[in-house]
């Protein structure tokens, strides 16, 4: 099959993460055509081999020992305008279309702005959000491919199921992104350059400069954290709900007194708390267990029970 020869072996992926951290892909491809991606799954069925999509490898922990299967990146990443409307790629990074979004004095991407390496697919696929201002707002139609039918399909916005850091294409892995319509607003340059800057000060100043995953961990619903402890909730946390209608789960690792809390070379970051950062030399094993450490601290101080926002790729 003429893909496989576009298929290497034992590649490493950690310097495809913004962590830094994880071993060998078994396989690995790039895919930049819908030919190849149709060619690849029939190869990985045939050969019974596991497929992952890595996007821009933020958001996500890969195991030390590596992954276990075929792990493929798209570089299907072009980015084009018509009228208000943006077609992506899947692997289009954000930053890609925020600026061609930019240029054309189209609104409504410029909360990405400072987000490091992720990709439209990726956002899409998690909703990503800031300010207020998820993916869900502006995705028109995602085209997928549908593994288990083996056929390109279109979903409109009210059929991806959108919800909190979530979407169909998260629940649902016979669904592959492949292109997104996002449809923007015209307005000033002068007022889309502003948002721009608020976006990047946010986060030059409260996010860290070391290598990290972004966000460990869900923000949490204000209900569940009154039903878990509604002491705590009504002395310190019913005044602090922030702009997603959820508490930071920042705040409550702040207040168990774990900034700066350290396993192995990972990190609880001084300047974020739902952030772990890389050192330098952190392990997998390391962030797992600092993971591990802040639920059970969180969970025996706060009968509060953190859910991870983090994807583990390589685990059993």
């Amino acid at each position: 099959m003429e893909i496989e020869s576009k298929i290497k072996e034992k590649v490493l992926l950690k310097e495809l993460t913004t962590f830094k951290i994880g071993g060998e892909a078994r396989f690995f491809i790039e895919i930049k055509e819908k030919e190849e991606l149709v060619d690849t799954y029939k190869w990985a069925r045939e050969k019974k081999i596991n497929i992952h999509i890595l996007g821009g490898g933020s958001n996500l922990l890969i195991s030390d020992q590596g992954v276990d299967g075929l792990v493929i990146i798209f570089k299907n990443n072009k980015c084009e305008t018509k009228g208000v409307r943006l077609g992506c790629g899947a692997g289009a990074t954000l930053s890609q279309a925020t600026s061609l979004a930019i240029s054309n004095n189209l609104s409504g991407l410029e909360w990405t702005s400072g987000i490091p390496r992720a990709t439209i697919g990726g956002a899409v696929r998690g909703n990503a959000e800031a300010f207020e201002e998820p993916m869900s707002k502006i995705v028109e139609t995602v085209e997928v491919f549908n593994i288990k039918k083996k056929r390109f399909e279109i979903y409109s916005n009210s059929m991806c199921g959108f919800t909190y850091r979530n979407s169909i294409f998260k629940k649902n892995k016979n669904l592959i992104i492949w292109n997104v319509v996002l449809k923007l607003e015209k307005k000033p340059q002068k007022k889309i350059r502003a948002k721009v800057e608020k976006s990047l000060n946010f986060r030059n100043e409260r996010y860290p400069k070391l290598p990290s995953a972004g966000s460990v961990f869900e923000n949490i619903n204000p209900d569940i954290v009154k039903k878990s402890n509604e002491l705590l909730f009504e002395r310190e946390l019913k005044e602090k709900i922030g702009r997603e209608g959820k508490i930071s789960a920042g705040l409550i690792i702040e207040m168990a007194g774990l900034k700066g809390k350290t396993m192995g070379g990972a990190k609880v970051s001084l300047e974020h708390a739902n952030h772990i950062v890389n050192t330098g030399n952190a392990t997998a094993e390391d962030v797992v267990m600092l993971i591990s450490y802040i639920k059970q601290q969180v969970r025996d101080r706060f009968k509060i029970q953190l859910l991870e926002e983090i994807q583990y790729l390589g685990f059993d």
